[in-house]
């Protein structure tokens, strides 16, 4: 019994790594990760690190889900129900997405408090 609980912990460890591997391949190499957000605020769309976005608008958060893929200046976006839509970064912190503009919204920096 020694030797296949040992043999199952190898291969458990070997799928833990090759999954880490994936997800490491999987993640996006642009610099366009981060919050981008219309001028009025109402749309709010995240670029997530694993190839993903969130978008809220107005009130209503995660409004759209879905994948996307930058190639250079351009993205691409499939949404989870099915449609899909293209944008261009017109510089590091201006996205033209479907008529609207958004900027990069940089997060404040958490410096420690004051003891």
């Amino acid at each position: 019994m020694r030797g296949l609980g040992a043999a199952v912990a190898v291969l458990a460890m070997a799928l833990s790594n090759a999954t880490a591997a994936e997800q490491d391949a999987a993640r996006p190499t642009h610099p366009y990760v981060g919050m981008w957000v219309s001028d009025d605020g109402r749309v709010r769309h995240e670029l997530l690190p694993n190839g993903r976005y969130d978008e809220a608008r107005g009130r209503r958060e995660s409004a759209y889900r879905g994948r996307y893929e930058v190639i250079g200046n351009h993205i691409e976006y499939w949404d989870d129900t099915g449609f899909t839509a293209d944008g261009d970064f017109v510089d590091a912190d201006t996205l033209h997405h479907g008529g609207m503009v958004l900027r990069r919204r940089v997060q404040p920096s958490r410096a420690p408090s004051p003891p």
